[in-house]
């Protein structure tokens, strides 16, 4: 019997800092801070997708001609494999065709081969962190623009 009137004494002591304890003996809940959870952000107003946004070739203004003679480039004997990478849509604004990746150490012209095997000949751009890829490379190459590509980089 002493045992478990320690056991219960010790258990009590060990609690009487808690809210439980306060409740058990009658006394109110402490009052919490009112200025907390009071503020709220202010009220977003969206758009759904697709709504009144622009479509892909409304934004890319490479023509037809330019994205053709780019896919009609064979490959030279002075290239070499720079290696592959997988990239990601570039900013539409950014017209052209380009590559821009870590694996390009300075602006030059180079060639990309997609996973379908289409090659194009681009500018290459040097960058840092993930690789980027025009639209207009994007959709001359046949790629869905949420796709994430492994192509195979060319350069001088």
């Amino acid at each position: 019997m002493m045992k478990h009137s320690l056991v219960l004494l010790s258990f009590a002591v060990a609690l009487s800092g808690c809210a439980a304890m306060d409740r058990l003996s009658g006394k109110p809940p402490a009052a919490k801070d009112p200025a907390l959870a009071t503020e709220f952000a202010p009220a977003v107003q969206t758009t759904p997708l697709g709504g009144s946004g622009q479509s892909a070739a409304s934004l890319d203004t490479t023509s037809a001609a330019e994205k053709s003679a780019a896919l009609a480039v064979k490959p030279t004997g002075g290239e070499r494999t720079l290696g592959q990478s997988v990239v990601a849509l570039g900013p539409p604004a950014e017209q052209g065709l380009w590559v821009q990746s870590e694996l390009v150490t300075a602006a030059a012209k180079g060639r990309v081969v997609a996973p379908n095997g289409k090659s194009l000949a681009v500018d290459l751009r040097p960058g840092s962190g993930g690789a980027l890829m025009s639209l207009g490379a994007y959709q001359a190459l046949g790629i869905g623009l949420t796709e994430l590509p492994k192509i195979t980089i060319y350069g001088p």
